[in-house]
């Protein structure tokens, strides 16, 4: 029988009742969790990119994200619940609690479980710290979280404790929290008082054009320092010949285990950091400039609000273009610079396909000049020192400086400025007070994670762009890690591969598989090397971004510079 036979009141009876319903589809909105929720957004903006902001907010606040305030928080953006649930649910620091689950203990610890908190005792404390802590504690493993040189590295809830110990850690969790900002940093003020921002002002008064700027970079032979090493000249030049409005974005996320200079950077001269990326967007002509940080890095947080509302209440220049400050959630993937962007805008951070590129078009489809923060440290001095001063550094026929984060076996672990095409063993040697007692030089990753294991037999290999290409790893953003005849180069791979695992975004099946199935297969006494080589290749070849390009070379260096480990 069809619709016309049918009584024209009775069809609207059937059709008033498959209306009628006694609330909207999904879940129901909890009044209490709507106010929870008003009440820490406040008067701030329900603008889409403003997602993980308030996310931040919300955990921050209530220590989990239940599923009644993320119904919420969709309802007061206007957004799905679907698309709240998949970003929250994507980043590692948001604790999403559903409908009858117990939410964690107010205070979580987490132990880095990098390679060098590895080495230096971070297992032990995983193992004692749950049962000293005590059920009122959450203690939990962490991807590294850029404090190697104070290997092992625990976070209490924000705080961070270096070299930390069960005795440390007890304390700290017995202690007040607390936001200390970062003691001996050159502050506003100083700054100031030592020619800062002069440079920007001449620059904005005319006394500095932009092609001069520009060519004095690329003289320098300045390349990006988080890790890609493309040329800054080159770069500025194609970004300012893209149609305007343009933006910048500034990558401080260094997730790469081994890696930690921008921070030791940033907790010294915020400052520097800060004018030469306002030359930056001056020369290249940016209306806006968003700072991604990491989440980890919450003193430096602190302190980069504390200087920036300084800087804002008494601008050097009366065009500087707006600064965002944007937090992280923990996910290394968002150091790749278009994941980094689609985070931004408060998604998930999953890279972008290419072309188009970030250049052309970047954050919020506009042309955006994506630098990391060391890059834009360099520029005042390179500037005012002249591209000649710059590459006159360097050894083994490089040219220029480089900040590398020595961690490891090393005496005096930490970041060392040092000249580019400097070889392991001089960098051991000269800057780092030679091996730990008892320990003899056995192997070294030359660029954290992703870089590579080379044997300490290969320590004539100037440390520099192009120079490890030939042996199948590369610099980065010159995170070296030192192992000695204590550890094995097998050890060490199976550390990376696990972070791999972890940290793959799951956008693509060759990483997000093939990290797995390596972990898997290296964690095994004998290793299936023709398997492994197939699987290598496979990610190297289709996997969308460097995460899972570059996640087998480690794996590829054991066997083929210790094969007497896999015996």
């Amino acid at each position: 029988m069809n619709s016309q036979t049918i009584p024209l009141a009775t069809l609207k009876i059937e059709v008033s009742k498959q209306r009628k319903r006694q609330a909207p589809k999904g879940r129901r909105v909890d009044p209490g969790a709507l106010e929870d929720v008003q009440r820490l957004l406040g008067n701030e903006s329900r603008q889409r990119d403003l997602l993980i902001e308030h996310l931040h907010k919300i955990q921050d606040s209530l220590g989990h994200l239940s599923s009644a305030h993320l119904a919420a928080l969709a309802q007061e953006m206007h957004l799905a619940q679907t698309e709240v649930y998949e970003v929250a649910s994507f980043y590692h620091h948001f604790d999403i609690v559903k409908e009858g689950e117990v939410a964690p203990p107010a205070l979580t610890v987490r132990v880095c479980d990098g390679l060098s908190c590895e080495m230096a005792g971070a297992r032990d404390l995983l193992a004692r710290l749950p049962t000293l802590l005590g059920k009122d504690v959450r203690v939990i493993a962490a991807p590294c979280i850029g404090r190697c040189e104070q290997a092992p590295a625990v976070a209490v809830g924000q705080t961070a404790v270096p070299n930390a110990s069960c005795e440390t850690v007890a304390a700290q969790v017995a202690a007040t929290p607390k936001r200390d900002l970062p003691e001996g940093h050159i502050d506003h003020a100083a700054y100031l008082a030592s020619g800062g921002y002069a440079l920007l002002k001449a620059c904005d008064a005319g006394e500095r054009d932009v092609e001069s700027i520009i060519t004095t970079l690329e003289h320098s032979g300045l390349r990006g320092l988080g890790g890609a090493g493309f040329p800054t000249g080159r770069k500025w030049r194609i970004v300012r010949a893209e149609a305007a409005p343009r933006l910048m974005a500034v990558n401080i996320d260094e997730g790469e285990p081994g890696t930690f200079k921008d921070r030791v950077l940033l907790e010294t001269d915020p400052h520097r950091f800060l004018e030469g990326m306002l030359i930056a967007a001056w020369a290249v002509g940016i209306q806006r400039v968003y700072i991604y940080l990491r989440d980890e890095y919450h003193a430096c947080r602190a302190l980069l609000e504390t200087e920036l509302e300084k800087l804002r209440a008494h601008p050097p220049i009366a065009s500087m273009p707006e600064i965002i400050l944007r937090r992280g959630a923990g996910a290394y993937i968002c150091g790749e610079e278009s994941a980094m962007i689609e985070s931004i805008e408060g998604k998930r951070g999953m890279p972008r396909l290419r072309p188009p590129y970030v250049a052309q078009v970047g954050l919020f489809g506009r042309p955006t000049l994506e630098h990391n923060f060391e890059t834009l440290y360099w520029v005042r001095e390179l500037v005012e020192k002249g591209g000649e001063w710059f590459a006159s550094h360097g050894r083994h026929g490089r040219k220029g400086l480089r900040s590398f984060s020595v961690s490891g076996r090393v005496k005096n672990p930490g970041m060392k400025l040092a000249p580019a095409g400097i070889t392991i063993q001089e960098l051991i040697d000269e800057y780092c007070g030679g091996m730990q007692a008892g320990h003899t030089f056995y192997a070294y990753l030359p660029g954290g994670a992703s870089g590579g294991i080379l044997p300490a037999t290969m320590n004539t290999i100037p440390l520099d762009f192009d120079t490890l290409q030939p042996y199948g790893c590369f610099i980065g953003s010159a995170a070296v890690i030192v192992l000695s005849d204590a550890d094995t180069a097998t050890d060490a791979a199976r550390n990376m591969m696990r972070f791999f695992k972890h940290e793959s975004c799951g956008q693509c099946t060759p990483c997000r598989n093939g990290t797995a199935k390596a972990s898997a297969l290296i964690e095994q006494k004998s290793w299936d090397v023709d398997l492994l080589a197939d699987l290598s290749a496979v990610m190297r070849d289709s996997s969308i971004c460097g995460l899972g390009q570059a996640a087998p070379n480690p794996v590829d260096c054991v066997v083929k510079y210790f094969p007497q480990e896999l015996v």
